[in-house]
């Protein structure tokens, strides 16, 4: 079908510092970019038809085999599309047809992600991600999911969706489908091939993936007692701020009568499981191999599971503007181009049993229905959890098998061959324990993970090391599929709850409201019970006395709120629940509640004032760039002796600053940059290498029995190995707390550093804020220039939207051609506008809000919504990133849902005949 080409355009071009040019440049760009890439020996010209001939049809009609009745596509502005139709399955197999005019590169390389073949369409370089994907077995744990779990309408669903995509793709060639089908065939002979119902489910497999919890602690906990004692290793990871950082849920128990989560219980004085230590104590491993790897693992969600957050608050009637609920959410998740989400509607003509859903919100590209947003009756959001779902277990192999309770036991073997783009297939062998596959096989450096492992005297001979096997919830099969659709079709917090309970994996933290003005919250997930230990360190494979029970801690018991008292719920990877008040050990690593304590203290300050909350105090809540760590440590540098002129001149940033991180900010940007010095000379510099980022160097003493104690003596050279966007310390709020633990105590540990160079040793606290004050000096210098009037935190602190495989795998023109940026941001780490970044390798953004939206729940049409990017995945279609310049500014779009607004808002109607 001809592309359409009268869809209306975006924002306007008007230039602003750190955005993007306008449309016309961008043309002009592409011209001269495919004429290079022509030049350049592929042997091919790519023209603009080319690249235009993938744009979707978005007016007319276009006919698709399988429907019952005629199904109309309405697009407003921005290319967000509404769907109407009068069967369950002529919606969804029209929601697949719509995301893959869109989304299906985004598709195509997403569903070979999850199933370990993305050496078919990119060659040799991915056979390490493919067989440590194939190890995980995510494709097959999908497939059992569909076979054997799944409701019979969810697979109606589910196939419905994969027609509907596979009608898009009949007759169509690669480069009719996207301009990187057309690169890729320079090299490449690959042919995108038919979708199906599985494609869908492995989906959330990687979204578990990227939210499974604490794994990245595990393994960092592990790699520090390398270097640091028990203590220094318990004061990197300090008990969560109960008193300063309210928890989700503040009141109720298990109830001793029912068995089951009370609201309005008292919890016992004396619960103790979950506060019980972890019996691994001692038992650590050299993990750097199996943490190397995981950075190699495409991040689709965030930072290979790092940082990942998000935010989301209800607000009862009783305390806003319109007397009805109002829902905010903003998941924090890693920039990508296109964005994760795609906006969308799903409107039954009539509901009926045979047409059962009137929803919007954000879906994923590639899984049908809803994930985030609203029907009829009920709006929900998610954030993440982070209840403890993974664990590493040490297993002594032999031979054919393990060693289990004094016995070896065979292996579950599987054989997978990995076909290679351009190359020869390779084969792999994959074993696994009762504990889960071993993902030390999956290179060299991991066949001797545990090697020096220090263990106690129980436990078996070390030989060649331990192997190590991942036990996670997520590779089981599980019904979350089932629960994307009964929350779809929820009515009341009583369908919500069940909705909730398939929701396994990956835990979520569901906030709820409803048109009846109630609010809620609920737990959900599957969270094992462990036998023994608490899930902070690897545990021995080769014991029954450690593992899970067999079921995990039941849905009954998990925690919620209905209708509280004090009228809202603040959700931001707080703890869930007062440790010391409920029986399950959900996990030990929580974020520590500086985003959710902002939040609610902007809430409750509007409360207490007497004040109503209206929709632009919810907006404008999610762009608070408010630093608690500023707010702690600006007083303190303050009082600091500076002799030095410039770097005093810097100083006198902070005086009058609000601890807030606007763009233009030059406080923002030096105390940020001072923020990164203390974390690098109290904290950076004494954790291994392993921990700290690459290209990080430093002399140390050498490893300890390392040779006679003269040689000991002598200061060795060594680097660091993590990937900048897991490396250590990363500045989140972990390190607020640290920092906030030791602040006054001037003289402690921490604060003390060996001279380097000329200067001298740093002996306490205020030397060392002087000397990270310096080093920000001459670090935002070199960065920004002598003339601190010209600093600001946005040009430190910039976004760049990259296409998640050729804009960063690609030829250098290629990546030009498909990415977008950079802008300029405010916020920062753990605040509420989380625009996140990693203080141990540098400034710029790896993770933020990736779509936000504020839910006037009732009055639908009075919604506001906003993406990263916008709806399309085709470069320099008008909706590639229109939405973007809005999203920088905090600004949010009218979210039509009710027929008549729908209609008026709407530029492009497409309709699908039978």
């Amino acid at each position: 079908m001809p592309a359409n080409t009268t869809a209306s355009s975006g924002p306007s071009d008007e230039k602003k510092p750190g955005r993007k040019k306008g449309r016309r440049a961008r043309l002009i760009v592409l011209v001269l970019v495919l004429a290079l890439v022509a030049g350049v020996g592929f042997g091919a010209y790519w023209s603009v038809s080319t690249v235009r001939a993938s744009y979707p049809q978005t007016t007319g009609s276009i006919t698709l085999d399988g429907l019952g009745g005629d199904v109309e596509v309405k697009r407003d502005a921005y290319g967000i599309p509404q769907i109407y139709a009068d069967t369950d399955a002529d919606l969804f197999r029209a929601q697949g047809f719509v995301q893959a005019q869109d989304r299906f590169w985004e598709m195509d390389v997403r569903r070979h992600m999850t199933s370990g073949r993305l050496s078919e369409m990119f060659g040799s370089g991915q056979v390490e991600t493919d067989s440590f994907l194939r190890t995980l077995g995510w494709r097959q744990v999908a497939q059992k999911e569909y076979d054997e779990v799944l409701d019979e309408s969810t697979k109606k669903n589910l196939q419905s969706y994969a027609e509907g995509v596979n009608a898009y793709l009949k007759g169509k060639e690669g480069r009719d489908i996207s301009v990187e089908y057309a690169a890729l065939g320079l090299t490449n002979d690959y042919k995108p091939g038919k979708w199906t119902p599985v494609d869908s489910v492995a989906w959330l497999k990687a979204m578990a993936w990227d939210l499974r919890g604490n794994m990245q602690d595990e393994i960092d906990r592990s790699l520090l007692t390398s270097r640091l004692d028990k203590d220094q290793i318990e004061d990197l990871y300090p008990g969560y701020p109960y008193k300063k950082h309210k928890p989700i849920v503040r009141q109720g128990a298990v109830s001793p009568v029912t068995g089951k989560f009370d609201p309005e219980a008292t919890p016992s004085d004396n619960i103790g499981s979950a506060t019980a230590q972890g019996a691994t104590e001692g038992l650590n491993t050299q993990l750097a191999a199996l943490s190397d790897t995981l950075d190699e693992i495409p991040a689709l969600l965030g930072p290979n599971g790092n940082g990942i957050g998000s935010n989301s608050w209800v607000v009862s009637g009783e305390y806003t503007t319109t007397g009805k609920p109002l829902l905010a959410n903003d998941p924090h998740l890693a920039p990508m181009l296109p964005s994760l989400w795609y906006q969308m509607g799903l409107h039954c003509r009539e509901l009926s049993k045979n047409c059962q859903y009137d929803t919007a919100g954000y879906t994923f590209s590639g899984m049908p229905g809803v994930i985030i947003g609203h029907n009829q009756d009920i709006a929900w959001g998610l954030t993440n959890l982070g209840a403890d779902v993974t664990d590493l277990f040490l297993e002594k192999v032999s031979g054919d098998g393990y060693l289990y309770d004094g016995k070896v036991k065979p292996f579950k073997i599987r054989e997978e061959t990995i076909k290679v783009a351009g190359g020869r297939d390779r084969k792999i062998t994959v074993r696994e324990t009762d504990n889960g596959p071993l993902v030390s096989d999956r290179s060299k450096e991991l066949e001797k993970v545990g090697q020096k492992a220090p263990v106690t005297n129980v436990a078996p001979d070390r030989a060649d090391g331990y192997a190590v096997a991942l036990k996670w919830t997520a590779l089981q099969p599980g019904r979350s599929m089932d629960a994307v659709f009964a929350l779809n079709r929820a009515k009341d917090f009583t369908t919500f709850r069940a909705a909730a309970e398939d929701f396994e994996v990956p835990s979520q933290n569901l906030i709820y409201a409803d048109t009846e003005g109630n609010i809620g919250y609920q737990a959900p997930g599957t969270i094992p019970v462990r036998l023994k230990g608490d899930g902070t360190l690897p545990s021995p494979g080769w014991s029954s006395e450690y593992g899970w029970e067999k079921e995990p801690v039941p849905f009954d018991e998990l925690p919620y709120e209905y209708n509280p008292k004090r009228g809202y719920i603040v959700t931001a990877n707080q703890a869930v629940i007062d440790e010391g008040k409920y029986p399950h050990l959900l996990t030990k690593d929580w974020g520590y509640g500086a985003r959710s304590q902002r939040i609610d203290d902007l809430i409750a300050q509007k409360i207490k004032g007497g004040e109503k909350i209206s929709t632009d105090d919810m907006q404008k809540m999610q762009m608070d760039n408010f630093s608690e760590i500023a707010a702690l440590l600006v007083p303190e540098l303050q009082k600091i002796n500076i002799s030095d002129p410039s770097v005093r001149e810097a100083q006198k940033l902070l005086d009058g600053w609000d601890y807030t991180q606007e763009p233009d900010s030059a406080a923002a940007a030096y105390f940020n940059g001072v923020w990164r010095n203390i974390l690098k000379l109290a904290f950076g510099n004494k954790l291994p290498k392993e921990l700290r980022v690459k290209g990080d160097c430093i002399n140390v003493p050498p490893a300890k029995n390392s040779g006679p104690l003269d040689e000991q003596k002598k200061l060795v050279r060594e680097c660091g190995q993590r990937d900048g966007d897991s490396a250590q310390p990363d500045g989140g709020d972990r390190w607020f707390q640290v920092v906030r633990d030791i602040v006054d105590d001037r003289d402690n540990e921490w604060w003390k550093a060996p001279a380097r160079g000329r200067e001298g040793a740093l002996e306490g606290r205020d030397d060392l804020f002087a000397q990270a004050m310096e080093d920000a000096r001459w670090e935002l210098t070199a960065k920004l220039g002598k003339d601190i009037s010209t600093w600001s935190w946005g040009r430190l602190h910039r976004l760049m939207l990259k296409n998640q495989t050729l804009g960063t795998e690609g030829p250098g023109l290629l990546q030009r051609a498909l990415n977008r940026g950079p802008w300029n941001l405010g916020g920062g780490e753990a605040a509420v506008n989380a625009t996140g970044w990693n203080a141990a390798s540098g400034y710029e953004v790896i993770w933020v809000p990736s779509m936000r939206m504020v839910v006037n729940v009732g009055d639908w049409d009075k919604s506001r919504w906003i993406n990263l990017t916008g709806a399309s995945g085709h470069a320099f279609n008008t909706h590639y990133t229109d939405q973007t310049d809005k999203w920088v500014d905090g600004e949010l779009l009218d979210w039509s849902f009710r027929p008549n607004a729908v209609s008026e808002g709407t530029v492009d109607t497409l309709t699908l005949k039978p």
